[in-house]
């Protein structure tokens, strides 16, 4: 099995923040830093920190090449990052003191995809391998029909929330991960065991991950329902948590592994991650993962 991750990236300008700027206010920040960024991108780096052979498609514009530099260095295959003449996508990163983050996202090139594109990309792949996609890039849509075509297995992390996720073909999809806001938005439900229960039946073929933040995850397939809490630790910083999760979860799932399993490696992952600056610095290796892993789950 082939993985493909087809996502965006960006470059993150992170401002550490005694809060979050309120309307009318001006603050002044108490340092900032330009780091490498993207779901997309801080996603295969996690698949890659996990163990995976991960092959990433993506565009960057001129600004954008100690990106694929990064990808390169972390083990991923880069040779589907193509640059473009637009502006690299970036984000505006606030980081409060308690280590919660607002994000404001400029797509840049990640919106720049085009179907022939995609196309030239998804020929390298067949049936049987997998793509992992965000809500990050222009037709993502169109990568999930024509990755259903070619008998792909296809993940879709949901975020960022958007209003276009209505319109998805999510009955095609293998795995669909969404936080709580993104569960509601999709469901029209705010209780989490309601969110779970609704997208299982509006779609039984996937398997269905709820991030819950300091609450856990809960995964489901069919009947099986599984909840795992979250591992407790000093968060310094939460940007890149989701998508370290989505990497290890993957890991496992690609493996094989029972669902329980993939979710608690998942949530170790993560739980290290919140503990680090940055968003793809804060991605530990495997051997951190499992090690903790080992620490919080083993003996449950």
């Amino acid at each position: 099995m082939r993985i493909l991750n087809f996502g965006s990236l960006n470059i993150d300008y992170v401002y550490q923040v005694d809060h979050f700027v309120t309307p009318g206010e001006t603050l002044r920040s108490l340092s900032l830093g330009r780091n490498c960024g993207g779901k997309g991108l801080n996603q295969s780096i996690a698949l890659a920190r996990a163990g995976m052979e991960v092959w990433h498609a993506g565009l960057i514009g001129p600004d954008g090449l100690f990106l694929r530099d990064e990808l390169h260095t972390s083990g991923v295959h880069t040779e589907f990052v193509h640059t473009v003449p637009e502006s690299t996508g970036h984000a505006i990163i606030q980081i409060d003191k308690s280590g919660q983050n607002c994000i404001l996202l400029y797509s840049g090139a990640n919106y720049c995809l085009t179907r022939e594109y995609i196309r030239d990309v998804l020929s390298h792949f067949s049936a049987g391998d997998a793509v992992i996609l965000q809500n990050e890039t222009n037709l993502v849509e169109f990568i999930i029909q024509e990755a259903a075509g070619r008998g792909m297995k296809i993940a879709f992390n949901a975020a960022p929330a958007q209003g276009n996720l209505l319109d998805m073909p999510l009955s095609l999809l293998s795995w669909l991960m969404v936080n709580e806001t993104e569960g509601e938005i999709l469901t029209g439900e705010h209780e989490p065991d309601a969110v779970i229960r609704r997208l299982t039946e509006e779609y039984p073929s996937a398997v269905h991950i709820l991030t819950l933040g300091k609450h856990g995850s809960i995964a489901a397939h069919g009947s099986e329902v599984i909840r795992v809490p979250a591992v407790p630790v000093d968060a310094l910083d939460t940007t890149a948590a989701g998508d370290t999760f989505t990497g290890f979860f993957m890991r496992g799932a690609l493996d094989g592994r029972p669902l329980e399993e993939c979710l608690r490696l998942a949530t170790a992952a993560s739980a290290i991650a919140v503990t680090r600056s940055g968003a793809a610095a804060s991605i530990p290796s495997y051997p951190e993962a499992f090690a903790q892993y080992e620490r919080a789950f083993r003996k449950s």
